[in-house]
């Protein structure tokens, strides 16, 4: 495994196209600072456009964010990005398109299915992984359920909660199964049993979830998934109940 870290500043690459109006972009950085100060970690987070992805980015960043907001500039440089992280160890977080973006690399990568398509580029690609969503989730609230002994159960202290949307796209159903085939975890569902969390065991922290944790973060309360990659990033571990 390639260590990104040693003497570089552990520092967050929040990968995607920055919109300073975008409130899940807004929250983000916000989010990360909220669990930086609370927890005495120092790590930053520094917007990195995917058309600015070179081979460079783990010799800067400690760990990726890749946030909401697609279609990305350059898909496959943060597919690349999102690969180099899972097989050599970094942390990665996806939440909303990052979430849906981590599904396309695994999909490519890891299954076999090189032409794995998202939606929101090709809407008649031929074997898409992430199509949209029959009912739009942007600006709702949902109930989750976790998975009993998963990572994000852990983070979370319990096997539900409620989290904001902002998306319009989604896993393709007719592709579940193949999802669960490989080492990817599924461990996460709303109420009406769609996929909305992934995590890969045995890694330091490679999680997405649909939703937007972020949007929920607050100086008072810094939203546990963000402290924890947070911590992941700075190599050290989250612990349920820690600020």
């Amino acid at each position: 495994m390639i260590s990104c870290r040693g003497s570089v500043k552990r520092s967050i690459a929040i990968i995607g196209e920055y919109t300073p109006t975008f409130p899940p972009h807004i929250s983000t950085s916000a989010a990360i600072e909220h669990s930086r100060s609370a927890s005495g970690v120092d790590v930053d987070g520094i917007w990195v456009s995917t058309e600015e992805i070179d081979k460079t980015l783990f010799e800067r960043f400690s760990g990726i964010w890749v946030a909401p907001g697609s279609p990305y500039k350059n898909m496959d440089q943060a597919l690349w990005a999102i690969r180099y992280a899972r097989e050599n160890g970094v942390a990665c977080f996806g939440t909303c398109g990052g979430f849906q973006h981590m599904i396309i690399e695994y999909a490519r990568n890891v299954l076999g299915f090189k032409e794995a398509g998202h939606a929101e580029y090709d809407p008649y690609a031929s074997n898409l992984f992430i199509s949209q969503l029959a009912c739009s989730l942007a600006g709702r609230e949902m109930e989750l359920t976790f998975s009993s002994g998963s990572r994000v159960a852990e983070i979370y202290g319990g096997i539900s909660a409620t989290e904001q949307y902002y998306c319009n796209f989604g896993v393709n159903p007719d592709h579940v199964s193949l999802l669960k085939s490989g080492s990817l975890k599924i461990t996460g569902s709303d109420s009406e049993g769609e996929i909305r969390v992934i995590e890969l065991p045995g890694h330091p922290f490679f999680l997405g979830t649909l939703f937007v944790p972020q949007t929920r973060s607050t100086a008072e309360q810094p939203h546990p998934l963000v402290t924890a990659f947070v911590r992941a990033v700075n190599g050290t571990r989250y612990e349920v109940g820690a600020a």
